[in-house]
């Protein structure tokens, strides 16, 4: 299971070696999206948490633990039609197979309901076509 959360850090754990205990405790796989996080400042971080659903939970409580407060985001991917020239850059950055080339015609596929929000296409993609955005989501955290 991927899930990706903004995080809101209190000054007090601006110090801690809180995501190295996330791997280290709960076997979580993580992909940092963005942080801004200073030493003895409040700080944000958007991160993808990958792992068992009750690995991801259990994380999570340790987070909350701390202070942390978790926001699961809903990250959406778009492709700009207009803009894609079906190059195929994006197609080897995405793990989960939401980017592929379709054989014979050699067309770029994106299927929206694989995609992990992760952005690694976004960065991949020379022409910009690919867009992604975040939603705080109306749901509970909870894995």
């Amino acid at each position: 299971m991927t899930r990706i959360y903004l995080l809101r850090y209190p000054k007090e754990t601006s110090n801690q070696p809180i995501i190295y205990h996330l791997v280290q405790r709960y076997e979580v796989e993580f992909n940092i999206l963005k942080a801004d996080i200073r030493p003895q400042r409040d700080g944000i971080m958007v991160l993808e948490l990958k792992g068992a659903k009750e690995k991801v939970a259990d994380a999570l409580d340790y987070l909350k633990s701390l202070g942390v407060k978790a926001e699961r985001l809903a990250g959406k991917v778009h492709r700009d039609e207009s803009k894609c020239y079906q190059c195929g850059a994006c197609t080897g950055m995405c793990s989960v197979g939401a980017l592929y080339v379709q054989r014979p015609a050699m067309e770029v596929v994106f299927e929206p309901e694989k995609c992990t929000a992760c952005g690694l296409c976004i960065a991949g993609c020379p022409v910009r076509a690919m867009k992604i955005s975040f939603d705080p989501t109306s749901e509970e955290v909870s894995a």
